[in-house]
């Protein structure tokens, strides 16, 4: 559906520094997605994703969507790809003043639809965003969630077929993000609609995409499903990532006071199984739980616990049991903390470390 094939956009020149926000990225966009490229303020993601309607045009490589190279597209030919692509923006970039009416036929009126046409549809997309009744409203008026509807509808008034969404919930409270994810989930579903989403929230992406591009300073780093993403991320920025997600399971004072710590990452099957309590059985093993935590993502489940081992009959084995139904990474053994993570991977795997950068600017709502 979108085809991101060597994209390079650079800035500057002509005497001045040149600073590359999109280095050599290639990415595809397959048709019903919901796709999000997620990275720190900076990575480069806002300007790949104005790309596709070239509102930002590379400065080398091709944006195809469908088999159209819009690269190559005449004035003319652009304006009506434009029409078909709807695309919501951090701020709402709506008119102030403008009523909602007036905001959400925009895109209508300048596709030449007939007054009638524009006077039935618009009340429609109104109250597929709950907004029913505020034709004559205008924006100043109107919170910050009413005011990312608006857009939202303005964005659907040509149904198109792929929604482009610039950081969309990053202006918005956490209780009002969460109303826009779902309104988003249900329109995409009810619209059949492709999405790329770009956003730095780690909730809103866990909660919203079937796949996940990671960047970082300009390229992509890891691109997996989002369920894989976050149980297992090979990239070391992406583990950085997750590992920051992770780091509210263990209190300071914990990280003090024992002597052997772990994080262990349950997927899937694994998730429903008393590991730990067979764990103790089998190997006579003090254990404690220290903290921890079950999600669902994509619909399947994923477990993180931190634990420490006190006492066992059989250390060595006892650590290839969780190995074998869990992602074991060691935080602290004898007395030492590790500054890199190592990670002991399931059977057949090699262990690798993993960086415990600090990467506040990613936040967590």
């Amino acid at each position: 559906m979108i085809t991101f094939d060597h994209v390079t956009v650079q800035f500057g020149g002509d005497k001045k520094p040149v600073f590359t926000a999109v280095d050599d990225v290639s990415l595809k966009v397959e048709r019903g997605d919901f796709f999000g490229v997620l990275g720190q303020s900076g990575a480069g993601k806002s300007t790949l994703v104005r790309t596709v309607n070239l509102l930002q045009r590379p400065t080398s490589g091709h944006v195809l969507v469908g088999d159209t190279d819009v690269t190559v597209l005449n004035p003319a030919e652009l304006s009506a790809l434009r029409l078909r692509i709807g695309m919501i923006f951090q701020h709402f970039n709506l008119i102030k003043n403008a009523t909602v009416f007036d905001n959400v036929a925009f895109n209508l009126k300048a596709k030449g639809v007939d007054k009638a046409e524009i006077a039935r549809k618009v009340p429609e997309l109104l109250e597929s965003v709950g907004l029913s009744g505020k034709e004559k409203v205008y924006p100043p008026s109107l919170s910050g969630g009413q005011k990312q509807r608006v857009a939202i509808a303005r964005a659907l008034a040509n149904d198109p077929e792929i929604l482009l969404c610039d950081e969309a919930t990053s202006a918005l409270d956490p209780d009002t993000t969460n109303e826009i994810v779902a309104l988003l989930q249900r329109l995409k579903r009810e619209r059949n609609l492709t999405v790329l989403f770009i956003t730095h929230q780690m909730e809103v992406a866990k909660k919203l995409f079937n796949k996940i591009a990671l960047m970082h300073r300009g390229k992509v780093v890891e691109c997996r499903s989002t369920y894989d993403l976050f149980a297992h991320p090979q990239s070391e920025f992406g583990q950085a990532l997750v590992r920051q997600h992770d780091a509210d399971l263990l209190p300071p004072e914990l990280l003090q006071n024992e002597d052997n710590l772990y994080e262990i990452t349950y997927k899937e099957k694994h998730a429903y199984e008393s590991v730990i309590a067979d764990a103790i059985k089998r190997f006579d093993a003090e254990i404690s739980i220290l903290g921890g935590r079950v999600e669902y993502i994509e619909g399947k489940p994923l477990g993180c616990l931190i634990i420490t081992i006190r006492r066992s009959n059989n250390p060595q084995e006892l650590m290839a049991y969780l190995q074998s139904r869990t992602i074991v990474r060691v935080i602290k053994e004898h007395g030492v903390l590790l500054p890199k993570m190592l990670e002991l991977n399931p059977v057949g795997n090699e262990a690798t470390e993993t960086e415990s950068a600090s990467l506040t600017t990613l936040t967590k709502a």
